[in-house]
C-alpha cells in the first residue's frame, strides 16, 4: 500500500538551499511557496520548509537509498560536500553508505542494500 515517503527538512536560507540542492547536488528545483522548497532527482523528492532556528537542522536528517552508489559518491566528493565522519563505506546493517551535510545542517545519508533481496 505505501509507495514512498518524502522527508522534510529545515531550511535556513532559501538561496542557500537552492544553490547547494540544484549546483553541488544535482536535483531539479521546483517553485517554492512562501520559502517552502521542493527538489528531486531521480524519482527521489526532498522537501524544505523555512526555518529561523539553526538547532533544528542540526538534530534532522534523512536517508535516501540509491543504486550505483559509489557512482554516487564520485560524483558528490569531489565538490567537498562528504560529511567529515561520513564518507563511504560498508555498514554492518547491510549498506553501503556515505552522508552529506547541507548548507543548514541537516543530515542526508545516501545508501545502497548490499544484502540483496533476502527479506523481501
Amino acid at each position: 500500500m505505501l509507495t514512498n515517503a518524502v522527508p522534510i527538512l529545515a531550511s535556513l536560507n532559501e538561496v542557500e538551499t537552492i544553490k547547494f540542492y540544484t549546483e553541488k547536488l544535482g536535483f531539479t528545483f521546483h517553485p517554492a511557496w512562501d520559502g517552502y522548497l521542493i527538489f528531486s532527482r531521480d524519482g527521489i523528492f526532498i522537501h524544505l520548509w523555512p526555518c529561523k532556528d539553526p538547532e533544528i537542522p542540526k538534530a534532522t536528517g534523512c536517508y535516501v537509498n540509491v543504486t550505483e552508489v559509489d557512482k554516487l559518491y564520485a560524483e558528490l566528493e569531489p565538490k567537498g560536500v562528504v560529511h567529515p565522519n561520513g564518507p563511504l563505506k560498508d555498514m554492518p546493517w547491510g549498506m553501503r553508505q556515505f552522508s552529506i551535510l547541507d548548507v543548514a545542517g541537516n543530515i542526508v545519508h545516501f545508501g545502497e542494500d548490499i544484502q540483496g533481496d533476502e527479506e523481501d
